[in-house]
């Protein structure tokens, strides 16, 4: 498989593992919460592996390969916090970081394609990133304030989460395209 079947493939999985993460985020009253946090498993496991098919097709040393690296590395603690036997409070903190590393993964990768003479490929991954930089960042907002304030209005932590996951969806699936 040459370098851009690896980045072609690596996006399309990576897509389908956020929308896969984001349905899983989905309040849904016909599934019972361990398979959503299973879906929510498998989606980010998705994740991770795009990502690793996405750096691994480009060249070394760029500011693209190094966030999409990032971005696995967050789903990867994300991952940890779900399937390790830690505290619920660990496995939040988790959550949280690994949120934050996808959304500055991203970020990390927003800075090549601003690099870049400009193109309308440039201008769809831009946004990508963006999107994807923000939705992460949604991600973990929520999980704070869930950590936070335990007591606290989980309508409004659920809000954060369900958006960024969604906004996130949208970024790659645009990415993708």
């Amino acid at each position: 498989m040459n370098s851009e079947e690896k980045q072609r493939i690596g996006s399309i999985i990576q897509a389908i593992g956020t929308v896969i993460s984001a349905y899983a985020n989905t309040p849904n009253q016909y599934l019972n919460d361990t398979f959503l946090d299973d879906l929510d498993l498998i989606g980010n496991a998705l994740q991770a592996t795009g990502n690793t098919l996405i750096a691994d097709g480009q060249e070394p040393f760029t500011l693209s390969r190094i966030g999409n690296e990032v971005q696995a590395a967050g789903n990867t603690t994300v991952i940890a916090g779900m399937i390790m036997p830690f505290k619920d409070r660990t496995k939040q903190v988790l959550n949280i970081k690994g949120n934050l590393l996808q959304s500055f993964g991203a970020g990390i990768e927003l800075g090549d394609e601003l690099d870049e003479k400009p193109s309308l490929n440039k201008a769809i991954n831009v946004i990508s990133n963006v999107l994807q930089v923000a939705g992460n960042a949604l991600q973990a907002l929520g999980g704070k304030y869930e950590l936070d304030y335990p007591n606290g209005d989980t309508e409004y932590s659920q809000s954060l989460i369900l958006a960024g996951s969604w906004i996130q969806a949208v970024g790659a699936v645009l990415s993708t395209l």
